[in-house]
C-alpha cells in the first residue's frame, strides 16, 4: 500500500491512550514490527495548574482518546493497530487510514526538524521563501527555539524588520 512512513492518528476509548500505547509497543517488539511501525505517541503538554493556592506541574494530554502512530502502511499493520485492546479505530473516512500532510505534522509538532543554519547574526541574507522572496536584508535576531529569525530589509528606501522562519532564508551571494 504505502512504501514510506507516515504519521496516522487512531482513536481510542477516553482514558485509554497511554494504555493502547503501551501495547502498541509490545506488540511491536514482540513481532519485530520496529520497521513498520516506527513510533507511537501520545501528545502531552505540561501545564502549571494552581489549587488550594499550591501550584504544581501537570502533564495533560493535547488530544484526549487520540494516539500518533507513524507507520508504513500494510494490511498487516493496519490490522496490528485496528486490533489492539481499547483502539476504536484510524481517524478518516469510513475508518480508512488518512496519513497526516507535512504541514499537520509540523503544526502538531510531532517531530522536531533540525535546520542546520549557515548564517549569523549580521550576516547578509536572501529571503527565499514568502511574500517578500527575492529581497536582501542583515540578520538582527536569530530565535531557534521558535523557528524565527528576524532581518532588516530596505523597502522604498526605509529600514523595515521582518520576522521570517529559519528556513525561509539564506546567506546573500
Amino acid at each position: 500500500m504505502a512504501d514510506e512512513a507516515r504519521w496516522y492518528v487512531i482513536h481510542t476509548y477516553s482514558g485509554y491512550e497511554n494504555k493502547v500505547a503501551s501495547n502498541l509497543e509490545k506488540t511491536i517488539d514482540n513481532r519485530n514490527l520496529r520497521d513498520l511501525i516506527q513510533d507511537v505517541r501520545v501528545p502531552t503538554e505540561t501545564v502549571t495548574e494552581i489549587k488550594d493556592n499550591k501550584s504544581r506541574e501537570v502533564e495533560r494530554k493535547i488530544f484526549p482518546g487520540y494516539v500518533l502512530v507513524k507507520m508504513i502502511l500494510t494490511d498487516d499493520t493496519w490490522y496490528i493497530v485496528r486490533n489492539i485492546r481499547g483502539c476504536t479505530g484510524f481517524v478518516g473516512p469510513s475508518s480508512k487510514p488518512v496519513p497526516l500532510t507535512e504541514d499537520e505534522v509540523s503544526r502538531l509538532g510531532v517531530e522536531e526538524k533540525k535546520v542546520e543554519l549557515n548564517y549569523a547574526v549580521g550576516d547578509s541574507v536572501s529571503i527565499i521563501d514568502g511574500p517578500l522572496e527575492g529581497f536582501i536584508g542583515t540578520v538582527e535576531e536569530i530565535d531557534i527555539e521558535k523557528n524565527r529569525v528576524r532581518v532588516t530589509v530596505s523597502m522604498f528606501g526605509r529600514e523595515t524588520p521582518v520576522e521570517l522562519e529559519l528556513a525561509q532564508a539564506e546567506p546573500a551571494e
